[in-house]
């Protein structure tokens, strides 16, 4: 940087981008960029100052952006800061429009990005406004109403804003946050996923060390608490997670995590969900809830090193637990996960290792030294991911991950990571029937490339590799295998580009200072010739196989297929790598053979010729002297000889010969421009014959060469790209090539070679020009004007080449002065205007063309961001990519800088060319149409403003007035309105002047003649109009208030503006809100009149109405007539308009809603953080002796009517409504009311209105599909809460009616009234509630009584509504009433059913403030618990869930006064007794003969069971935490009933109590729980029933894989789990036997049991069992035989214990394999059932070592090989 700089500049830039130091013409940006920074800054100080938000503030603003595309962060610390704090305050200014509030918090974003740039001490940052904004966006109360329209994308904008603000917000905020947000942490509401995703997004973590008391020490222990103890995943705790993740990596060092890892790993486990066991139910929920990768990798990464090296031994025992999921066998929904995983967890700790060694340092906390990564650390690491990485190579998933993961573990270990890889890759490349194998290997071969080539002092053989790699690669490239062939491209121009191929073996001789693998690469170097001729035969071939001829029938297209082009690609840029690479002498070799093919063959042009051409084009490039020499010669010579004759010119087929060297010739001079100068005259000549030709592919040709001479000559680009900087050719004294292997390019020191247009080139472009483009035009203007006639193929020929000189002299001119160049557009553009007919093409270049063309630059741009993705060192950064890689990017801010500097002007010539443009947008022609209206879009996007000015010249196509538009112009305008997918929609601009006029046009063109919906094509247009309006609509802002706030920052201090300005700017603001709200009101009123004509096709009503439903607002009112119109269509005769209505009206309401007063209780003094049911607020619970049952009670109430409220803590302030005294007055007179008020109560109050309205809304909408519509229950609560009980009169008898009716829409109907009006009664005074629920409680037990299964769904969603956030003290007499017997018989099982579910949407509302109900509930369900239907079983299951859902295990937390599980297990126990002692099988008695006295105990126990198990598997998925000792007590009885086989047979209890098993299982152990369950399986294992000790082996695998890493942490837990599965190894049951040795494999493949001596030892011992010799006479049938002895059982057991052993590891050979096969093998001849399960295992032994048996082999001695093919070869029946 220097001072030299801040001297030019007069400050110190805070980091400006480098490259553009790198420009050619770089000593004139430090003057340009000065010069706008003024005017930016003066200019948005000018407007901020006269409160000019729209255009000024905006446009400046997005000129800020720019500057900082062009020139980054170039402006000083203290501009830095003001930018920063100006932009904060306009974004949070209250009720900016969102668009702009948008653009604002992208551009803040933009400039807080680097936060290194500024430290806590430049800049501090409020966070409460922000936290508003959030609130206010992302909570709306008015959205879900059409109130507001908010964008898609605000959330991840507000989202960002907040992530950018967050390490400058000060100390203080923490503590403030948690008093924010702490009150909403109730577990059972939907807020406490809103605190804890405000906790993850707010809490800040950057905070220096001697700030952290007042950081995550305040929050850190209450919050880790709350995690460790939560067991069942709900929603919020992937936020937790989140947060941690973040927490661990900014404080690494900070913070023991030593006590929770395995709780961690454990939970990381669980969350990739893999299967486990045989049959395996998954909580739905573990799916939909899992944890973020992106954040688990990052957690790990930051808990790895330090002084305990804990984490890294349990993340090496989480990659051995999944390694064998990682196999290629093995698929899944989870391995996309782990794929993540593998991809994810390298780049991160490289990030690591980058920070903690080679970033500069900056403000943020450095890692304390002692927890930095030691290389024992990164090694350990590594190893323990190889294996797992290597196994995903070959993954169903592609090995796109993999190689990634490959990449950077390489950076890190290359002597650990490449030589396996290259293990794989040798034979990979020999084999020619796996070419996935190559595939996959080459791309993971790509990734290490750079570490590979570079060798360095961890890996100095990695080079030697490369020569063999390169070589055996070459039969890769092979027109047969597309895929391969691409790979091998990749593959070989990778290695190319990091190597100069250079043969300098002869340094052998010359040096004697080499190292050995210095001299093995220098004799290894004298391959590279070979190398490229090689490669170059292969390319020939590949070419000559795929000629249009061949590849084509005749009939076929004759472009190039979408494979080929990629190939096309490849080739040509691996053929110029290679060549860019080469030392001259191989290089002329390769130009020889390239020139010798090119002119022995002739090409047809269009596939094969494309490649050779752009072959030639590639050693042109590189080296254009001698390449010239050879080709223009050549090519001109054989293109005079043809065209000699005079009758080729008229010719419309040419001969393929002269096409061919056109071809080549126009590709050749695509090079250095001073180079092309000597062989003017030659190619100026042959220009003058070919231009004129009739054939459309050779004026084609010929115009390609005057573009590509033309631009060789005239732009400015680089012209070196290869590695080094000078080139190669050096003596080998002081320059060895093979040191620069793999070298990165030195930014500070790139010498790039740039082209910059001399005098002489530009005098020769003049010349082509005034040659070849004047006669044209005058051609072309004579005819115009009629004078010289022209045919129509002359004409497109002229124009052609006009069309490309036109381009080019862009490109031109951008070096010359303006006035030439204007001048040329000029004339160009008069001829155009005449012949506008035909030309549109050439208008989009007169408009746009700078130099180059933006859609090409962004693919450019994409492209490099890919490959330098491909080549980075990501672990050293600081940029050091490749020398190619750098000057690429220079090239690119190059273009970027030609893109956006110029340009923008609007000019007068550019408005009339947009309106031919609109003129060609509507012609008769469809592809006219379309390509005009592609150019149109792209105009639009280009140029600030000129929208506006265009919408009127659209919309006169659309007038109905009109007589003379056609269809098509009519089409036209409406795909113009249109837009394309990602441009402007001019309909839709935001901006009151452009929709007031576009809506109303919209709809009247219904009227116009050329409107038919006949077509379909037009009808389909007016679907996607109003739906893209729909879609992109966002609320327009009426408010352009600048509050006097971001005065105080205006960058460049005050610019003198005087008072009296400010006054005029103030006005000038108020002036415009009026104007806004005129338009607004304007607008609703042209939509009405629209309507009230009545003769609009019924379609655009739609669309009108659909308009109008747009407009509503939450901060202006709606206009009177609109009121009407929408009240009025309540009872339209279309559904779709009603539905629209319902919505307005309900919104409209909404506006008209009075606020209530609220004033502040102070309910508590904070004493200690205790949640859950505290004295303090046990006021705020139900309480049946002192409900509010008169008047006084009622006033002296405090009604809280959130729920969570009071639970965890008391808000600082809470605010409660007034006593109704000082509400706003209750019952008014029509007198009172405002106008619109008067309206509704006046259709409301009318009968007739009322009747139809009602049966509209009791019709049926589609048969079966219908639900509890919210829509129409926003209405009634509407209209009850700013009406009061004025429409009930009107109502209550069509109420009673619909009740009575048992049809589902009336009975639908009834249930939305209802719950509005619950819901609508909160403000009522105590005499109406008291009224209202004397009516409604008698029409609800009706209801009850009439309930469908149609409709049961609506009364449960109808009472869940009617009581969410009200306090339940409200609403006592609904409780009372539902409490009433809900099982009581009557109407039969399904009706008691239902009854239970409507009772308990209303209780789970309530959540924690309904104790005492609960508890009657209990206690009135538990006699019935017995219940004989299923249905009513399921749904008491469900009820009990409920119940018990607040008896939760969380930190800081008092015992519920709810029901608790403890205690009704207790009681269940005792009722299930009989079930316990009994020995025999329980059958499922299903005796249904009700009422024949008591059945005996054993019985109800049984249907008593069936209850529990259906409550448990219920609150399996969803309570917070399961109550595991209590549980356990249930396990003897689960395990005696649940079957071992899948029998089909439908036995509910069975299948029931397996479910149950399979839930338990998996669910999440404290560490202190572990050993209770153990002991319980234990006592089970010793039953008498061989299912139950089967079952418990089954349990027991999925429990320790669930909480794999907790159980790992308890030695003894350890060792009982091997202690029971090798006792049950020896049972007597076969069954169980082979179940024990499955379970025991299983802990061996997953790393929980290790295969020790001992235990082999003992195994072995198990097999020496002597067996009984048979005794000579067997009995027939006697019994001896049948029972095996205990000598037989042991045997089996040591075999099985063999095989366990042998099957743990399919997918390789352990040291120890060997012996234990040998073991096993002599047990061959056995008696059953040992026999048996050798074979099995040798099979499977073979099964799954087959594919690899190559490598396996080497663990085997000779002997042993010997005797294993005897096994597993079956013998030959024939020898």
């Amino acid at each position: 940087m220097g001072s030299y700089e801040a001297e030019e500049l007069g400050f110190v830039p805070q980091k400006d981008i480098v490259y553009n130091k790198l420009l050619p013409y770089a000593d004139k940006l430090d003057s340009e960029s000065n010069d706008i920074l003024c005017k930016i800054k003066g200019n948005l100080a000018r407007a901020v100052q006269l409160r000019e938000l729209w255009p000024g503030v905006l446009f400046w603003t997005r000129k800020l952006s720019t500057y900082m595309r062009l020139y980054g962060r170039k402006f000083s610390k203290e501009d830095h800061v003001l930018f920063i704090k100006l932009l904060y305050e306009l974004v949070t200014i209250p009720k900016l429009e969102i668009s702009m509030m948008q653009g604002f918090a992208r551009l803040l974003v933009n400039l807080l990005k680097k936060k290194e740039l500024l430290s806590r001490e430049d800049l501090e940052l409020p966070w409460r406004p922000l936290y508003e904004l959030q609130e206010r966006i992302l909570y709306s109360k008015t959205e879900h109403l059409g109130l507001n329209w908010f964008p898609n994308s605000v959330e991840n904008v507000l989202k960002t804003l907040v992530k950018s603000c967050r390490p400058y917000f000060p100390a203080s905020s923490t503590q403030e946050m948690l008093d924010e947000w702490r009150p909403l942490l109730c577990p059972f509401d939907v807020t406490m996923q809103r605190a804890v995703g405000y906790f993850e997004l707010f809490l800040p973590t950057t905070l220096p060390p001697e700030l952290h008391h007042q950081g995550f020490h305040l929050w850190f222990k209450e919050l880790m608490n709350l995690w460790v103890s939560v067991q069942n995943l709900p929603g919020w705790e992937v936020h937790l997670v989140n947060l941690f993740a973040r927490l661990a990596n900014d404080n690494i060092g900070y913070i023991d995590w030593d006590p929770y890892i395995p709780k961690i790993f454990t939970r990381i486990l669980r969350s990739l969900n893999l299967p486990v066991g045989t049959n395996q139910m998954l909580v739905p929920r573990y799916l939909t809830n899992a944890y973020d990768i992106g954040h688990v990798v990052i957690w790990i990464s930051s808990l790895l090193g330090g002084p305990s090296k804990q984490a890294q031994k349990q993340l090496s025992g989480l990659f051995n637990s999944i390694a064998s999921f990682l196999h290629p066998s093995n698929h899944g929904r989870w391995l996309m996960k782990l794929m993540k995983l593998l991809q994810r967890l390298p780049a991160s700790v490289v990030r690591r290792l980058h920070r903690e060694r080679y970033r500069k340092p900056t403000w943020l906390t450095p890692v304390p030294e002692i927890h930095k990564l030691t290389e024992q650390d990164i090694t350990d690491f590594v190893e323990s991911m190889m294996q797992p990485v290597l196994l995903a190579m070959f993954s169903k998933t592609g090995s796109l991950d993999a190689a990634q993961a490959l990449q950077n573990l390489a950076l890190m270990r290359p002597e650990l990571v490449i030589p396996p890889v290259l293990e794989k890759t040798y034979p990979a490349m020999e084999t020619l029937t796996e070419p996935h194998q190559l595939t996959a290997t080459l791309s993971c071969m790509i990734g290490v490339a750079r570490s590979l080539v570079s060798g360095g002092s961890r890996y100095p053989e990695g080079p030697t590799h490369m020569m063999p790699l390169l070589m055996r690669a070459l039969p890769g490239v092979d027109p047969n295998d597309f895929s391969k062939c691409m790979i091998t491209f990749q593959f070989i121009a990778t290695f190319s580009t990091l190597v100069p191929l250079i043969d300098c073996s002869s340094a052998v001789h010359e040096r004697n200072d080499l190292t050995e693998v210095e001299r093995e690469l220098c004799s290894a170097s004298a391959e590279f010739e070979d190398f490229v001729l090689q490669f170059m035969d292969r390319c020939f071939a590949l070419i000559d196989s795929s000629t249009l001829e061949q590849t084509r029938e005749e009939t076929e297209t004759e472009k190039m297929t979408h494979l080929e082009s990629l190939v096309e690609l490849g080739l040509s840029s691996t053929f110029s790598t290679i060549l860019t690479q080469c030392s001259m002498d191989i290089f002329k070799v390769a130009l020889e053979k390239v020139f010798n093919f090119a002119t022995t063959n002739i090409f047809e042009t269009r596939v094969a010729g494309r490649m050779v051409a752009d072959m030639c084009r590639a050693a042109a490039k590189c080296h254009p002297t001698q390449s010239l020499k050879l080709f223009v010669p050549h090519c001109s010579n054989a293109i005079t000889q043809i065209t000699a004759n005079e009758d080729v010119l008229g010719e419309e087929e040419l001969d393929k010969e002269l096409l061919w060297n056109l071809q080549l010739l126009s590709e050749v001079t695509r090079v250095d421009g001073d180079k092309l100068l000597p062989y003017s005259t030659q190619l100026v000549q042959i220009l003058q014959l070919t231009l004129h030709l009739k054939c459309k592919q050779g004026y084609g040709l010929a115009c390609n060469l005057l573009h590509h001479i033309l631009r060789s000559t005239a732009l400015t680009y680089p012209t070196d790209y290869c590695s080094v900087p000078g080139g190669f050719h050096q003596p080998f004294k002081g320059y060895l090539p093979i040191k620069d292997w793999g070298r990165p390019g030195d930014l500070m020191d790139l010498q790039i070679q740039w082209h910059v247009p001399s005098a002489e080139e530009v005098t020769f472009v003049f010349y082509v020009l005034d040659l070849l483009l004047q006669p044209e035009l005058q051609r072309l203007q004579s005819h115009a004007q009629g004078e010289q006639n022209m045919s129509r193929s002359d004409i497109t020929v002229a124009v052609g080449a006009v069309e490309l000189k036109l381009g080019l002299k862009e490109k031109l001119l951008v070096l010359e002065d303006d006035y030439t160049r204007e001048n040329y557009r000029e004339a160009v553009y008069k001829v155009m205007r005449q012949l506008l007919r035909e030309y549109q093409f050439i208008i989009s270049d007169l408009l746009h063309f700078k130099g180059s063309h933006k859609n090409e630059f962004d693919s450019r741009w994409k492209s490099f961001n890919l490959v330098k993705k491909s080549m980075e060192n990501r672990l050293h950064g600081r940029k050091q990519h490749i020398r190619a890689l750098l000057i690429d990017r220079v090239m690119l801010q190059h273009e970027l800088r030609n893109l956006t500097v110029e340009g923008c002007l609007y000019k007068t010539v550019h408005q009339d060319l947009l309106r031919d443009l609109l003129r060609l947008s509507t012609s008769t022609y469809s592809q006219v149409r379309s390509k005009a209206q592609s150019v149109l879009f792209t105009a639009l996007g280009t140029y600030n403003f000129c929208c506006r000015d265009l919408i009127p010249h659209v919309l006169e196509f659309l007038e109905p007035g009109r007589s003379d538009v056609t269809q098509q112009q009519f089409k036209g305008a409406l795909y113009c309105l249109l837009g394309n997918h990602s441009g402007v929609c001019l309909a839709n601009l935001h901006d009151w002047e452009c929709i007031a006029q576009t809506w109303p046009a919209i709809v009247r063109s219904g009227l116009s003649r050329a409107m038919s919906l006949e077509k379909p094509s037009i009808v389909r247009l007016f679907d996607d109009l109003a739906d893209k309006i729909h879609r992109q609509y966002e609320t327009i802002g009426l408010d352009f208030t600048v509050r006097a706030q971001p005065l105080l920052f205006l960058p460049m201090g005050k610019v003198g503006i005087s008072g009296q300005l400010v006054e005029e700017g103030i006005q000038r603001q108020q002036a415009k809100n009026l104007d806004a709200v005129q338009k607004y009101e304007k607008l609703v009123s042209d939509l009405l009149d629209c309507l009230s004509g009545r003769n609009l096709p019924w379609k655009f009503e739609h669309i009108t109405i659909g308009f109008l439903s747009l407009l509503l607002r939450d901060d202006h009112p709606l206009p009177t007539q609109a009121v009407l119109f929408f009240v009025k269509s309540l009872n339209h005769d279309a559904l779709i308009v009603r539905k629209v209505a319902i919505s307005a009206v309900a919104g409209i309401l909404k506006q008209l809603k009075r606020a209530h007063k609220k004033v502040p209780v102070d309910p508590f003094d904070l004493r200690e953080l205790v949640a859950g049911d505290r004295p303090d607020n046990r006021w705020l619970q139900y309480n049946s002796i002192c409900l509010p049952r008169t008047q006084e009670d009622w006033d002296r109430c405090h009604f809280v009517e959130k729920t969570h409220w009071g639970y965890y803590s008391w808000p600082r302030k809470l605010m409660l409504y007034a006593p109704l005294s000082e509400q706003p007055k209750q019952c008014m007179t029509r007198e009172e009311m405002t106008e619109r008020e008067q309206i509704i109560y006046d259709h409301f109050s009318d009968p007739i209105f009322i009747n139809q309205l009602i049966e509209f809304l009791s019709l049926e909408d589609r048969k079966g599909k219908d639900k509890f519509s919210p829509r129409r229950f926003c209405l009634f609560k509407g209209l009850f809460r700013n009406f009061h009980d004025s429409f009930l009169p009107l109502l209550q008898p069509h109420m009673e009616r619909l009740v009575a009716d048992s049809h589902e829409s009336t009975q639908r109907c009834v249930a939305e009234i209802i719950a509005g009006l619950i819901r609508g009664c909160k403000h009522w005074s105590f005499s109406k509630v008291e009224s209202l629920w004397k009516l409604l409680c008698p029409l609800l037990r009706t209801a009850l009584s009439n309930i469908t299964v149609e409709t049961y769904a609506d009364w449960g969603t109808c009472i869940a509504t009617a009581c969410e956030s009200r306090d339940p003290r409200k609403l006592h007499w609904l409780f009372e009433m539902l409490m009433e017997s809900p099982v009581n018989g009557e109407g039969g099982s399904f009706v008691d059913a239902c009854r239970l579910y409507v009772l308990q949407g209303g209780l789970a509302q309530q959540e924690w403030r309904v104790p005492e109900l609960l508890h009657r509930l209990l206690e009135y369900l538990e006699p019935k618990l017995t219940q004989v239907y299923k249905n009513v079983r399921e749904r008491i299951g469900s009820v009990l869930t409920y119940i018990f859902m607040i008896d939760v295990n969380l930190p800081h937390t008092r015992p519920t006064a709810s029901p608790r599980i403890a205690e009704f297990t207790e009681r269940v126990l005792a009722r299930l007794k009989p079930l316990m002692e009994g020995e025999e099988e329980i059958q499922n008695h299903v005796v249904e003969d009700n009422g024949v006295g008591e059945q005996d105990e054993r019985t109800q126990a049984i249907k008593l069971l069936k209850t529990v198990l259906k409550w448990l598997m219920a609150s399996a998925g969803r309570s917070f935490s399961t109550a595991v000792p209590e549980q356990l007590k249930l396990l003897p009885l689960l395990f005696k009933i649940a079957p071992v086989e899948n029998d089909d047979s439908y036995d509910e209890l069975k299948r029931d109590a397996k479910t149950c098993l399979s839930l338990m299982s998996q669910g999440l152990l404290y560490p202190e729980q572990i050993p209770q369950v153990l002991q319980m399986l234990q006592e089970i294992a010793g039953s008498s029933s061989w299912h139950a000790r089967y079952t418990v082996l089954t349990y027991l695998q999925i429990m320790v894989f669930y909480n794999l890493f907790t159980f790992l942490s308890d030695e003894q837990a350890v060792q009982d789990v091997q202690a029971l599965v090798i006792r049950l190894l020896e049972d007597e049951q076969l069954e169980v036997r082979e179940m024990a040795a499955t379970t025991l494999s299983g802990f061996l493949q997953c790393n929980f049991l290790s295969m020790d001596a001992p235990m082999q030892a003992h195994f072995e011992a198990l097999c020496k069992t002597r067996l009984p010799k048979r005794g000579k006479r067997r009995d027939l049938g006697s019994a001896v035989d049948t029972i095996p002895s205990a000598d037989l059982v042991r045997r089996h057991a040591g075999v099985l214990g063999l095989s366990a052993c042998i099957l743990s590891s399919p997918y390789d050979v352990p040291t120890w394999m060997p012996q234990l096969l040998m073991d096993l093998s002599a047990h061959l001849n056995d008696t059953q059932p040992i026999e048996m399960t050798v074979k099995k295992t040798l099979s499977n032994f073979r099964r799954t070592h087959h594919d690899n048996w190559q490598e396996h082999k080497q663990q085997f001695t000779d002997d042993q090989l010997l005797v294993l093919t005897d096994l597993l070869v079956s013998p030959c029946y024939y020898a």
